[in-house]
């Protein structure tokens, strides 16, 4: 008697499993299939107006202006050295001026993380995109939703970002960034009411970004700049860095040097 109940509960749990297994059979193939659908990026990028910048992170187009005395306007183009700025803006760009000299960096933030010499990795799935670089900034680009409710905002160092695929472009719309400026002593002075659009895609063995940014506050009209990535084939994993040991200084030119470390 035993036996046969075994045998018939043994022979539900069964029939109950049948229907559940092929529904997750069926979702793992589901999502296999959105994967396949994804571009991928793999490798470690880094911009490519920065390759080659040395261990002290002076890229080579200043250590070239420093031959010919003309400071390069196109080596970080997210600074937004031509951007069309209004009085707001050139007002903040000399305030940021007179007290930039020597002062520390507290890490790339949004929008200078995606125009360093540090390496960035893509991460692609259905879901969201990551965005990595070796400092551990972390941009979460949200691809299945849409833009959060503005009562459900607040600004922060990275902002908010959903995107979209159009084809093998991401299409990435960022609001809510906390004035850049104040984080990272060479970003632009864009407003926290700034709206940045990047569309990311391949070309040849380039990743390329079109950005374009608006802001009433600091913009007379849109800034319109591009951004180009190779990979960095020195890397095989990334590696964390932090900014304990940043001695960046600036020179007499006005140009950024490595500050002599100071022993007691």
């Amino acid at each position: 008697m035993k036996t046969a109940l075994a045998a018939i509960i043994a022979l539900g749990v069964s029939l109950g499993a049948a229907p559940a297994l092929a529904e997750h059979h069926e979702a793992d193939n589901d999502r296999v299939e959105q994967f396949a659908q994804l571009p991928y990026w793999p490798g470690y990028w880094v911009a490519e107006n920065q390759a080659g910048t040395t261990i002290g992170g002076i890229a080579p187009a200043i250590l070239a202006a420093r031959e010919t005395g003309e400071f390069p306007t196109n080596f970080m183009n997210l600074r937004g050295a031509n951007a069309p700025w209004n009085e707001e803006g050139l007002r903040r760009l000399e305030e940021a001026r007179a007290i930039n000299a020597g002062r520390k960096a507290t890490g790339w933030g949004f929008p200078m993380m995606m125009n360093a010499a540090t390496p960035l990795q893509f991460t692609i799935t259905p879901e969201q995109v990551l965005i990595v670089n070796a400092y551990g900034e972390v941009r979460y680009v949200y691809t299945d939703r849409e833009m959060p409710d503005e009562f459900d905002l607040w600004p922060t160092v990275r902002g908010t970002s959903v995107g979209r695929w159009e084809g093998d472009t991401l299409v990435i719309e960022t609001i809510m960034v906390r004035s850049p400026i104040e984080y990272f002593h060479g970003a632009p002075p864009f407003s926290e009411e700034a709206h940045y659009e990047e569309r990311i895609r391949m070309e040849g063995d380039r990743l390329v970004s079109d950005v374009t940014v608006t802001d009433p506050v600091t913009l007379t009209e849109p800034f319109v700049t591009q951004v180009s990535w190779i990979r960095d084939e020195g890397f095989d994993r990334m590696i964390e860095i932090d900014w304990d040991n940043d001695r960046t200084g600036v020179d007499e030119n006005g140009v950024n040097t490595i500050e002599m470390e100071v022993v007691e």
